[in-house]
């Protein structure tokens, strides 16, 4: 009697468990032929595989995109040479900090086309973003570079500007986006 009881009970959790197998077959089945009926999954690349290239990209992927883009007006050549200009600032130039009672002094310098980077961008940064965060800026050019003092305007900002430096004062304003698409499209950002 209790290898009866025992063999309905086996039967009964064995019914469920084969149930199951047999489903899971069944669907298998199912995914294997929708497999070979359905276009295959392709996985694609979405990086351009270089941060200027990809800048440009995003660029000409919005003007592209505007119906209002005046074609004739577009100058990508100009915006491929502000982003050499940023990239020979951010990793060629050599900076020397000084601070000051109210801000920090940064003379920036590189030779040949570094330097020219160098000119452009410092006294154009200075011109964008004057009195931004409080904030404000004097420059010069210099035989082999560029000579940028930031003044803070209250003294608690001396800190950031220590832990920014150049460059991190360079990017404050997060306007360079905005900033390409004008140079891209054929206006002076600076204007």
């Amino acid at each position: 009697m209790i290898r009866l009881v025992l063999a309905a009970a086996l039967a009964t959790v064995a019914l469920p468990a084969q149930a199951q197998t047999d489903a899971h077959h069944a669907h298998g089945a199912h995914t294997s032929a929708m497999q070979e009926t359905a276009a295959p999954v392709k996985a694609a690349p979405r990086e351009p595989g270089q941060s200027a290239f990809a800048a440009i990209q995003e660029i000409v992927a919005l003007l592209d995109a505007d119906p209002q883009t005046d074609w004739s007006a577009v100058d990508i050549a100009a915006l491929r040479s502000h982003l050499v200009d940023m990239s020979n600032v951010t990793l060629h130039a050599k900076v020397q900090s000084t601070l000051l009672d109210d801000g920090y002094r940064f003379v920036v310098t590189g030779d040949g086309g570094v330097r020219d980077s160098i000119q452009r961008m410092v006294t154009a940064h200075a011109a964008t973003m004057g009195g931004v965060r409080g904030f404000s800026y004097e420059t010069e050019t210099t035989p082999d570079g560029a000579v940028m003092i930031v003044r803070a305007g209250k003294p608690s900002d001396l800190q950031m500007l220590a832990g920014l430096g150049f460059i991190g004062v360079m990017t404050l304003g997060a306007h360079h986006q905005e900033h390409h698409l004008a140079i891209a499209s054929g206006h002076s950002p600076h204007d």
